[in-house]
């Protein structure tokens, strides 16, 4: 396959080559960068992000945006402590706080697809509508989180990395494998690139766009359980400005606000980008401030490299059929 083939069908290539550009930088402004100790503490937040960034991405894939996967991330685990300190089993709580994410969901496919009003607002509403049920739930202080739980097949730590990288790593094959080889991946990309076409084509858009939405913020759900567990403590406003972080990953990982294109790895090298850029400020002692401005000139990069790459790959194919 020859390279511009790769820029054409592989969207995470180019933030694949800036992962490896910004590892050797960072290397060298940091000798403290690439060291075990150091890489214990840049991958613990990974799974939590990258899981996030995940659901966003397939849900762009597919033409629509979900901001409230912040307040899910806060309002998910925050239903599954209630019931734990009401006595319920792990298990269920855990199942009930996804029940919660999924709800969510619903709504926002429903105000989307039903009442047909932008994915954008639909979701800004039902951000700050988690976010208050998740603060009202929580009555006003942090529910107490139970000490007694089993919690290694979670968040216990094998050497280097935690059993959550685990949990991301099958989620993110399992995900992969699904838009890359299955019909309904195809129909994901098919619903995000041209929904007309799709409908054409007799593929119910409104089920794959709902069943996208559900993904997404059961991810969120999920990212904050694991997040809750690693801390030990619920507190109700955590997962704030996820949503711009989760987005920010996906696009930095090669999807397109347009709908139609991204992938779960872009969507992982773009959470593994930012955890790197934070990482390096706070070992350079940075001003902290500079952190979402180095954020937002890496987006900028990536959709102007991005851009340039399926532009020049256009092009060379282009030049390849004349040819031909």
């Amino acid at each position: 396959m020859r390279f511009s083939e790769i820029l054409r069908s592989k969207p995470e290539a180019s933030a694949f080559l800036m992962l490896a550009v910004m590892t050797l930088l960072f290397t060298f402004l940091s000798p403290a960068f690439l060291t075990y100790n150091n890489f214990q503490i840049v991958l613990q937040p990974i799974p939590e992000i990258a899981l996030v960034a995940i659901g966003v991405t397939i849900l762009m894939i597919s033409g629509e945006f979900d901001l409230s996967v912040g307040s899910v991330f806060a309002l998910s685990p925050m239903i599954m402590v209630l019931a734990l300190g009401a006595g319920m089993p792990l298990v269920l709580a855990m199942l009930l706080g996804l029940c919660a994410a999924i709800a969510v969901a619903l709504i926002n496919a429903a105000i989307t697809l039903r009442l047909g009003l932008p994915s954008f607002i639909a979701t800004l509403g039902t951000l700050f509508m988690a976010r208050s049920i998740a603060i009202v739930a929580a009555g006003g202080f942090p529910p107490a989180f139970p000490r007694d739980l089993d919690l290694w097949w979670i968040v216990g730590k094998v050497d280097l990395l935690r059993v959550s990288v685990f949990w991301l790593l099958a989620i993110g094959i399992l995900l992969g494998i699904v838009l890359r080889k299955f019909d309904f991946g195809s129909w994901i990309f098919a619903t995000g690139g041209n929904r007309q076409a799709a409908r054409d084509m007799g593929i119910n858009t409104a089920r794959v766009k709902t069943i996208c939405f559900i993904l997404c913020s059961s991810l969120a759900g999920f990212a904050g359980m694991i997040q809750t567990f690693r801390i030990k403590a619920m507190v109700p406003t955590m997962g704030t400005g996820f949503e711009l972080t989760a987005i920010a990953a996906a696009v930095i990982g090669g999807a397109a606000l347009t709908g139609g294109i991204g992938s779960v790895t872009g969507a992982v090298i773009g959470a593994l980008l930012i955890a790197f850029i934070e990482n390096i400020i706070i070992l350079m002692r940075i001003d902290a401030n500079w952190f979402r401005f180095a954020v937002g000139a890496m987006i900028v990069i990536a959709v102007a490299i991005n851009k340039l790459t399926r532009d020049w790959a256009g092009i060379s194919k282009q030049v390849e059929d004349d040819n031909d």
